[in-house]
């Protein structure tokens, strides 16, 4: 009963934010920028993307209402959460974490759409296997990566799904001016790779690179500096501005440096740099394992 009550209330809540997700939507259709973080907003994203993404959705032309997200945790915070619920998309998610995807499973939102859901620690051998699973046609919707580690790699690996949007994370520490990326480990986790919760991913360069070779344009980032939207393309039109890494990247205000005991320490962008050069880094385009500096 116990929980009846607590899951009415949390689908209360979601009623009212899902509603206001579409006046935000409906007033953001009123604007003519090609700058995607005139377009953000929040429902169920961490930051400004559920915004970015109806407003990409809207100029893009999607055959297929499919998307697919890895790294969701237990799905209460996710990229693609509001498509799911208020444009009744079709979802495939994937996290490491069998009690996040048992509780994603037992949500009350969960029986209502159509999303599979299955708990897999994604390395760059085994994606395409996984992905498979999902049924969708290679012609995706969406495919959004956010590993907080091995993100470059495990979107290098996949050859078999062409999402008409990618959405990707990137590490704003990097820096906006080099195509760098963690080195590869299977077993990669970000916590206890460097204490400092720092030491991740790729460079928005890295990302960036890596998409154009696939066939991909870069045409935003959103607010935070940590997300980077592409579209395939075959699909670009005048509402979009091909943008270059320099013109993408910004410095991220947010602040989740750790100290060693866990606790947050508040580093600025400068501090963070500081705290992790001479760390080993890949070059994507060189192919050499070096030092950050």
């Amino acid at each position: 009963k116990t929980i009846r009550i607590v899951q009415n209330i949390e689908r209360y809540f979601d009623e009212i934010k899902i509603n206001q997700g579409i006046i935000l939507s409906h007033l953001n259709e009123t604007k003519s920028t090609t700058n995607l973080k005139d377009y953000e907003f929040k429902v169920f994203s961490q930051w400004g993307e559920d915004g970015i993404i109806q407003n990409l959705i809207k100029k893009v032309e999607i055959k297929n209402k499919t998307f697919i997200e890895f790294g969701v945790e237990d799905f209460s915070e996710s990229n693609c959460r509001f498509l799911l619920m208020k444009d009744d998309w079709k979802g495939f998610v994937i996290d490491g974490s069998t009690k996040n995807i048992q509780r994603l499973r037992n949500s009350y939102f969960y029986w209502k759409h159509h999303i599979e859901a299955v708990d897999e620690f994604i390395t760059k051998g085994n994606i395409e296997n996984i992905l498979r699973k999902s049924n969708f046609e290679n012609d995706l919707g969406i495919l959004s990566i956010d590993l907080d580690g091995i993100d470059y790699y495990v979107l290098k690996a996949i050859n078999n799904f062409k999402p008409r949007i990618l959405i990707c994370e990137f590490n704003p520490v990097f820096g906006g001016n080099e195509n760098i990326s963690v080195p590869y480990r299977d077993d990669f986790q970000r916590t206890k790779a460097n204490h400092t919760n720092l030491y991740f991913g790729a460079s928005l360069g890295a990302i960036t690179y890596l998409a154009n070779k696939k066939g991909y344009s870069l045409v935003g980032t959103n607010t935070a500096g940590n997300n980077a939207f592409y579209v395939r393309n075959d699909l670009l039109n005048d509402n979009f501005r091909v943008l270059s890494v320099e013109e993408a990247y910004s410095n991220s205000n947010y602040r989740e440096s750790r100290y060693k005991d866990g606790n947050l320490s508040f580093l600025t962008q400068d501090q963070r740099v500081k705290e992790i050069k001479g760390l080993p880094i890949y070059d994507v385009e060189k192919k050499i394992i070096r030092y950050f500096s």
